[in-house]
Order: C-alpha cells, then structure tokens, then sequence
C-alpha cells in the first residue's frame, strides 16, 4: 500500500531582508543550545548581541550578499533535487520535501502545518547537517517536536540524526575538492584545509559529538581522494572558523591556520566539509575575509572547493537515507547504529534512548 511521506529538511536559515537581520540574530541567541543562561539572562545577552552584531559584523557580512542570506534559495533548490529523485524511483510512495529552517521562516510551526494538510502518512526529518551537534540538530529536533504537538501532527515519524561519513556526501566532497586540485596543483606545496563552523570548547567538553564527527568526515574525504591521487596527496589539516564571542573555541582557527600555512609556503584550498550549501560562511567568511588574510601574507594561490548544494551523488546519498529510515519510528543515525564513542554523552542516540 502506498503512503504519502513528508521528508522534512532542517537548516539554520538566514535574514531575507536587511530588515530582519536583527530578529534573525535574536532567534539565534534566544536558542537556549546557544546561549544556557536563563532565560531573563538570555533574552538580554540576546537583543545586546543581536543588535551589535547587525550594526557590525553581520551587518557588513549580508551587506556583501544584498543584505539577505542565499541559504534559503539553496536550501530549497536541494528539496526540489531531493523531490525530483525520490519521485522517480519504482517505490510506490508519493514524497513532499519541506524546507524547515530555525530561526527564520518557514520555521517549524508553519512548516508542521503544512505537513499536516498535505496529509502526511509518514514524516522523515532529515538534516542538512551531516555532523550531530546539539547546537544543530538537535536544537531543530526540540523545536519541532514542539510545533507538531501544537498542530496535532501526530503520523509516525523517524529522524536521521547524523550522516557525517555518508557516502554520497563523501563522494560530491571529493569530486568538489578535485575539480579545485586541478587549479591548486600547479604550486609546488599546497595545503587543504577542511574547515568546519567552531563551537566553544565547552559545547565539545559536555559530550557534544560534533568535532569528531567532522574529524570522521575529513578522514573519510581524503581517503576518498587518495583514492584518485595516490602519492600525489597533499598535505591536509583540519580547522573550525565562525569564532564568536569570549569563550574558547575548538580549534585551531581556520584563520590562524591560513596564516601559520601561508608563512610555511604552502598554497591554499580550502574545503568547508560541514556546510552543505553556499551560504554566508562560505560566500563572505571563506571567499572574501579569509582571502584577504591569505593574501596579506604570502600570494602563493588560494583555492575554494564549493560545498555539495545539488550535487547528483550528494543528493543520491539523501535519497538512500530518506528509502532506508522511511519505515522507521525512532532516531537513528545512518546505519541505525549509535557510532560516537561512549564519552560522548550528548550522542543524540544515546540521548534520545537514555
């Protein structure tokens, strides 16, 4: 008997408009996984935060971008891939893909009422973060689960809760990474930096799984690159860019390794492996602040991977999630196995069944 399966995408989303910049950023700050105060604490840290930083740094960031984030068009132009593939398999199943950002629209109350007069038999929430972390994932999981109680969406429901060694997603990376190569390898020492969104130590120190989910990813990127480069391999490291406020940050800093890399003759190709879509993390941060950081030093060439957005393998490697967790009633990561190692305890698995 056939259904009608509701795939519900989870991303971060951005400001559509200068105007909403600053109620985007306090969303953002609002989120009790970003800031843990109480929150009275919270909503002042969060309007004093927000409101400097559309003033400054966000402010002159999505000034770049036309004052509105790309990540929505982005986001929505993998749905329509996702939907498209998924619709032309043999299975039976009628699917809809929905776009259900975080802190801005469509966020989840509008998003589970959409699932719901849709006439959803089955929804999968699947996240366009490959690597778990409680800031992420599981932030949207909350939210979500939330506005479905409010609308009565009450279906059966399952969640990928993490994919970071996927092999779709490994592979659209890799072909990503050498089409870059094929420009980079005409210096004699490059390096590719795999950089990820940071978090502050103490987010990682409490059993967030994130940083060695995203260590797994570059393991698995660059064994999927020797693969075709053999001993011409480059140097590789990884790093953690995005770094806010004063608490510490996991590092190193994506721009302290573009400096200590540039200052040992190396030139550059950056890849951002926990980002699955252009957005401004990549457009301004990684193609504009951290060139000219590179270029301040040494012009040894500095190269930018694009992320997997619609790639055929990336959004096959959705696809293969969506068919294999469809049936389920749980969260899971890919394999249906927990795969972080006991000191994490925020494991979402692990959480989520404690």
């Amino acid at each position: 008997m056939s259904k009608k399966i509701a795939v519900v995408l989870f991303n971060l989303g951005g400001p559509d408009s200068k105007e909403s910049i600053q109620p985007f950023l306090m969303n953002f700050f609002m989120d009790k996984n970003i800031i843990g105060a109480p929150k009275p604490v919270r909503f002042l840290l969060a309007k004093y935060i927000s409101f400097k930083r559309t003033r400054r740094e966000a402010g002159e960031s999505y000034a770049v971008l036309g004052d509105r984030s790309p990540l929505l068009k982005n986001t929505n132009a993998q749905r329509d891939a996702l939907e498209k593939v998924l619709n032309e398999g043999e299975n039976a199943n009628e699917y809809k893909v929905f776009t259900c950002m975080r802190y801005w629209h469509p966020m989840a109350p509008e998003v589970a009422k959409d699932v719901k007069n849709w006439g959803a038999d089955q929804v999968l929430l699947l996240p366009l973060y490959p690597q778990f972390s409680t800031t992420t994932t599981w932030s949207s999981m909350g939210v979500w689960d939330q506005a479905c109680k409010d609308e009565g969406l009450t279906v059966n429901s399952s969640m990928v809760c993490c994919y970071p060694d996927n092999d779709g997603f490994i592979e659209a990376s890799a072909q990503n990474i050498l089409a870059e190569w094929e420009k980079a390898k005409k210096h004699d020492k490059v390096r590719i930096l795999f950089s990820a969104h940071g978090l502050p130590e103490k987010v990682v120190n409490g059993g967030d799984p994130y940083q060695w989910q995203c260590e797994q990813t570059a393991e698995k990127i660059v064994a999927r690159l020797k693969d075709t480069l053999g001993d011409d391999m480059p140097d590789w490291k990884i790093c953690y860019q995005s770094r806010v406020g004063p608490l510490k940050w996991i590092g190193p800093s994506t721009e302290e390794m573009i400096e200590k890399s540039v200052e040992d003759g190396y030139a550059l190709l950056i890849y951002p492996h926990a980002f699955t879509q252009e957005h401004v993390e990549t457009l301004v941060e990684l193609d504009v602040e951290y060139r000219e950081i590179a270029e301040e030093h040494i012009k040894r060439g500095y190269y930018r991977a694009k992320t997997v957005g619609t790639h055929a393998a990336f959004i096959g490697g959705l696809a293969k999630l969506v068919h294999d967790h469809e049936e389920r009633s749980d969260v899971t990561a890919e394999g249906f196995e927990c795969i972080c190692p006991e000191k994490f305890g925020r494991c979402c698995m692990r959480s989520v069944n404690a």
